[in-house]
C-alpha cells in the first residue's frame, strides 16, 4: 500500500468529490426549481428546512462513517448489521416527527404567515422519506470503504441527476411546487440505493447482514467514530438555523431569501471538501490499522493540499461570477435579493479557506481512533464557536457581520486545531 499511496487518494478522493457534488445537488437543484416555480416565499422556506434536512443527512452519515471506519479497521462481520439496527431506531424518530410535528417544526424554524405552508409541506416528506436518505448514506459509505468508491459515486450522481429530472416535472408541468420538489428530494436516495444494491452481488463484497442481536457496546462505538461526520452536517444546519433567525431580525423574509441563495451554493461547496475527508477515511483507517504513519502523513498532507487549491479557485470565480450566480435563483431581478446575495457570496465564500483544513483534520481524528478530539474539533466548529461570534459581529456590523461571521469563526477553530497534535 506504501508504494500507491498516491494513486489511491487519486481514485478515492476523485471519486467521492463528485459523488457529493451529486449528494449536494439533492437540495441545490429544489433551490432552483422552487426559485423559479415557487418565488421568494418559496426560497426563504426552503431555507428554513435545511437544518432538518442537515439533521437527516448528517445522522446518516455518523451511522456510515461511524460503522465504516469501524469496519476497516476490525473487519468484523457484525458492524454493518448493527449499524442498520442504529439505523432502524433513528429513522422511526424521523418519521414520527414528520407525521405528527410539522407544523410545530415550521413555527420553531420561523416560518411567519407567508412560508409556514410550503414550510410545513417540505418539513412532512423529507421527514417521512428520512429511511431512504439513512439507508443511502450507510450503504453509500460501506460500499465505498468495501472497495468500491466508483460505485458509490455512480449511485450518488445518478441519484442527484433523477433529482433533478423530478424536480423539473413535477415543479413544473405537474404544477406541484414545493410538494413536487420534495417529493422529487425524497425518491433520489431511493434510484441511488438501486445502483448502490449490485454491489452485494460482488464476489468481492465483505460486508452483509448477519443474525445477530443489537449491541449497544458497538452502537455507542459507531456514534463515538461518526460523530464527527454527523456534527460537521449539523453545523450547517446549526449556523443557518442562527443566521435565519438573525436575518429575519435584520432584513425579513427577503434576507433569508439572500442568505439561502448563497447558503445553497455554499453547501455544494462544502461538500467538495466532505468529499476529500470521506476519500481518504478508509485509506487513513487502513494504514492505522496497518500501522503506516508514513501513509497517514501523506494522506492528510494531501487533504490539506487539495482543500487549499480548491479554495482558492472556488472564492476567485465566486467573486468574479457572484452576479450571474445570484441571478440564476432570482427569479423576479429583485434588486434588493440581488445586491445581498452578491454581497453575501463575496465575504461568506471566505470562510472556505478555513472550513475546508477544519474539515479534514476532523475525519482525520476520527479515522485514526481519536473520536475525542474529532468530536472536540467539530463542536467547536459547529456550535461552540459560531453562535457566539454570528450575534456578536451581526450586533455590531448588521449584515456585514453576519456574512464576516462565519469566516471569523472557522479561523478561530483553526487556530485551536493547530494546538493540538495534528501531524502537519
Amino acid at each position: 500500500m506504501s508504494s500507491n499511496i498516491r494513486q489511491l487518494f487519486i481514485k478515492y478522493v476523485s471519486a467521492n468529490i463528485l459523488g457529493m457534488i451529486g449528494l449536494s445537488c439533492y437540495i441545490l437543484a429544489d433551490t432552483f426549481f422552487i426559485a423559479r416555480g415557487v418565488g421568494a416565499d418559496g426560497l426563504t422556506a426552503l431555507n428554513l428546512t435545511i437544518p432538518v434536512y442537515s439533521l437527516i443527512h448528517g445522522t446518516g452519515l455518523m451511522i456510515g462513517m461511524g460503522g465504516a471506519t469501524r469496519f476497516s479497521i476490525t473487519k468484523s462481520t457484525t458492524v454493518f448489521t448493527q449499524a442498520l439496527y442504529f439505523l432502524c431506531m433513528a429513522a422511526a424518530l424521523f418519521v414520527a416527527a414528520g407525521i405528527f410535528l410539522p407544523g410545530y417544526l415550521a413555527g420553531l424554524l420561523g416560518a411567519d404567515s407567508a412560508t409556514f405552508g410550503y414550510t410545513a409541506t417540505y418539513l412532512r416528506i423529507i421527514l417521512c422519506f428520512s429511511p431512504m436518505f439513512l439507508t443511502n448514506n450507510l450503504v453509500l459509505c460501506f460500499v465505498r470503504t468495501d472497495g468500491g468508491p466508483h460505485l458509490a459515486m455512480a449511485g450518488m450522481i445518478i441519484g442527484s441527476l433523477s433529482n433533478i429530472v423530478l424536480d423539473y416535472i413535477l415543479v413544473f408541468p405537474m404544477q406541484m411546487g414545493m410538494l413536487g420538489a420534495a417529493i422529487a428530494t425524497g425518491l433520489a436516495p431511493i434510484i441511488s440505493l438501486l445502483i448502490l444494491s449490485s454491489h452485494f452481488y460482488k464476489k468481492h463484497n465483505t460486508f452483509k447482514l448477519v443474525s445477530c442481536r443489537p449491541e449497544f457496546r458497538m452502537i455507542k462505538d459507531i456514534v463515538s467514530l461518526g460523530s464527527a461526520s454527523l456534527i460537521t452536517e449539523i453545523s450547517s444546519g446549526v449556523v443557518i438555523l442562527v443566521f435565519n433567525v438573525i436575518i429575519l431580525r435584520l432584513t425579513g423574509n427577503l434576507g433569508v431569501a439572500a442568505y439561502g441563495i448563497v447558503v445553497n451554493i455554499a453547501l455544494v461547496v462544502t461538500s467538495v471538501f466532505t468529499g476529500i475527508s470521506q476519500g481518504i477515511q478508509p485509506i487513513l483507517s487502513q494504514s492505522y490499522g496497518r500501522g503506516e504513519k508514513d501513509n497517514i502523513k501523506k494522506l492528510l498532507k494531501y487533504g490539506i493540499c487539495l482543500a487549499l487549491g480548491i479554495s482558492i479557485v472556488v472564492y476567485g470565480l465566486s467573486f468574479v461570477f457572484a452576479q450571474p450566480m445570484a441571478d440564476v435563483f432570482n427569479r423576479d431581478m429583485n434588486p434588493e435579493l440581488s445586491s445581498m446575495a452578491v454581497t453575501g457570496l463575496r465575504i461568506y465564500f471566505t470562510s472556505f479557506f478555513f472550513a475546508g483544513l477544519n474539515i479534514i483534520i476532523a475525519i482525520y481524528f476520527s479515522s485514526v481512533d481519536k473520536p475525542q478530539k474529532a468530536f472536540l474539533l467539530s463542536m467547536l466548529r459547529g456550535i461552540v464557536v459560531i453562535i457566539p461570534v454570528a450575534f456578536i459581529m451581526s450586533a455590531l456590523w448588521g449584515m456585514t457581520g453576519v456574512w464576516m461571521s462565519l469566516t471569523v469563526s472557522e479561523a478561530i477553530v483553526f487556530g485551536i486545531s493547530m494546538k493540538g497534535d495534528c501531524p502537519f
